[in-house]
């Protein structure tokens, strides 16, 4: 097994789109091609990462990110991370994180990462744990501002925990 870990390109996005369809996920054509646009303006850095020359996940680093508190501090965010189902426990999240990290490190002594609160998101919080990634200490966001103390919010993806790390 041979995990390569590229830039997205031209081609990628009906491709990504499609595969994520395959195991039941709404991924649209139109979210790609932003990021590719993005890309091409110098905003985020989509990495792929390919099994075997077969499309197997994604990962996106945001240099300003949409977190209030990393685009103040100018920490580069980790964002969209997503593996395949069918490519999971492979090493391809960890080939992705590795990449990407690589890619902040040439820019910033710390990377940053939200994570959903819910199960959906479990596995992501245990690699990120292990990956020595900590809380921000600035509680839970949900990309309109901070969930304080007797709020009510709808628990969606949109719902988060950042945490960052020393590179």
């Amino acid at each position: 097994m041979t995990i390569r870990i590229r830039e997205l390109n031209e081609q990628d996005p009906s491709l990504i789109s499609a595969a994520f369809y395959e195991q039941g996920w709404d991924k649209p054509v139109e979210l790609y091609l932003r990021y590719f646009e993005e890309q091409s303006n110098s905003e985020r850095v989509s990495l792929v990462a390919e099994v075997d020359n077969m499309f197997a996940g994604y990962v996106n680093i945001l240099w300003s990110s949409y977190y209030p508190s990393f685009r103040e501090q100018g920490i580069p965010e980790i964002n969209d991370f997503n593996v395949l189902i069918n490519y999971r426990r492979l090493g391809v999240g960890s080939a992705l994180m590795d990449s990407a990290e690589k890619r902040i490190k040439e820019r910033s002594e710390i990377a940053g990462i939200g994570v959903g609160l819910f199960s959906d998101y479990g596995n992501a919080q245990i690699l990120y744990a292990k990956r020595g990634y900590i809380p921000d200490g600035k509680g839970i966001y949900n990309s309109r501002q901070y969930i304080e103390h007797g709020d009510t919010t709808v628990m969606d993806d949109d719902v988060a925990l950042y945490l960052t790390k020393r590179l």
